[in-house]
């Protein structure tokens, strides 16, 4: 997401004749990608956050407008408003880093932003409820799919990922994509699994791949319910998967299944979306901005297995023409492009 933002920013600073720069707390400064923005409107501070802080009070006079991109940084946002109250100090909110209570200086922090970008309408919801924030200050800025990501142009499964997960283009193929951690089990991959044994009898080919880098303690837990679910033949799972294969597995997938509880967005819909896969999601969160409220997708109630179950055997049972993959693509970028972004980024600052 914030490279998106940062490629946006970039772009219409360059366009506007306004300087900008990216500071990251924890990047280094070869971690930057180039095709983003230049060098010299980056700088990484590689974890050092007391040289962070330290640079951050020697420019906090020269800002008009400072977007602080996770609410963990918020004595920065204050830092830079008691030193120069006329800076404008916007913060990003995604998601559960906000859906709960906050500490003292996060709660000063929010009452001295002019502005909350919030990535989806339930984000900018739960703002307001748990923190009583104006909602007037609330802008909701959905993400945008990566400009940068490459997509597919022909829908054909790809071949070398057929032969590595030894499976045919016969096999039906449910695919979830997160990250795996024994601290955020509500991300709905275990609901999956539990599914995949009663779908079994009706596709007795299907094939689930779950992927994701994992905590040792989640990656026990998942193999125990593989085991425990008798879906050991079905279920694979690959590990961390490098984004340059992310579409390859979109185009190998006939559905993407993540019925979380807790996204704030979820951008993987939108690059699933963008490849051209049928995505269901759960109700209860942000996911529904991603499918457009049921436009682009299917929302169910994420601990509701029977609605998962129908909700998987109504796609499966529907042909995944190269006719409605190109529809799915093209409607996901109609809503979700990199323009679109860029062009409300730019009126949002040009009003400020």
């Amino acid at each position: 997401m914030t490279r998106t933002l940062a490629y946006s920013l970039y772009q219409v600073s360059k366009l506007n004749k306004w300087a900008f720069k990216l500071w990251s707390v924890y990047d280094s400064d070869h971690n930057l990608m180039p095709q983003y923005l230049p060098a010299q409107n980056f700088k990484g501070f590689n974890a050092d956050r007391p040289r962070f802080l330290t640079k951050v009070l020697g420019i906090a006079t020269w800002p008009d407008i400072i977007i602080i991109s996770h609410i963990n940084l918020a004595i920065i946002g204050l830092v830079v408003k008691m030193i120069n109250p006329k800076c404008k100090v916007w913060l990003i909110a995604h998601g559960i880093e906000v859906w709960r209570p906050l500490s003292a200086l996060k709660k000063r922090f929010l009452k001295n932003c002019d502005k909350v970008l919030c990535v989806s309408n339930f984000t900018k919801e739960e703002m307001i409820r748990w923190h009583k924030t104006d909602p007037d200050l609330c802008e909701v800025l959905n993400n945008a799919v990566d400009p940068f990501m490459k997509l597919p142009i022909k829908f054909a499964k790809p071949q070398h990922l057929l032969n590595r997960y030894q499976i045919t283009a016969e096999n039906p193929l449910i695919f979830s994509l997160t990250r795996l951690a024994s601290t955020e089990q509500y991300k709905g991959h275990e609901q999956v699994i539990k599914v995949i044994k009663n779908l079994k009898p009706r596709f007795p080919r299907i094939k689930y791949i779950l992927a994701g880098q994992s905590d040792p303690e989640e990656k026990i837990r998942i193999k125990e319910l593989i085991t425990k679910y008798d879906v050991e033949e079905q279920v694979i799972l690959t590990g961390f998967l490098d984004e340059t294969e992310l579409a390859d597995h979109f185009l190998l997938a006939d559905l993407f299944v993540l019925p979380s509880k807790k996204e704030g967005f979820g951008i993987v819909f939108i690059e699933a979306l963008a490849c051209g896969l049928p995505v269901i999601c759960g109700n209860s969160d942000g996911s529904v901005d991603a499918i457009r409220n049921g436009e682009l997708g299917k929302a169910i109630r994420a601990d509701n297995l029977d609605e998962l179950d129908k909700a998987i055997t109504e796609s499966l049972t529907t042909p995944l023409t190269e006719n409605k993959r190109q529809h799915l693509q093209k409607q996901c970028l109609l809503h979700f492009n990199e323009q679109n972004y860029r062009s409300y980024l730019q009126q949002l600052l040009v009003d400020e």
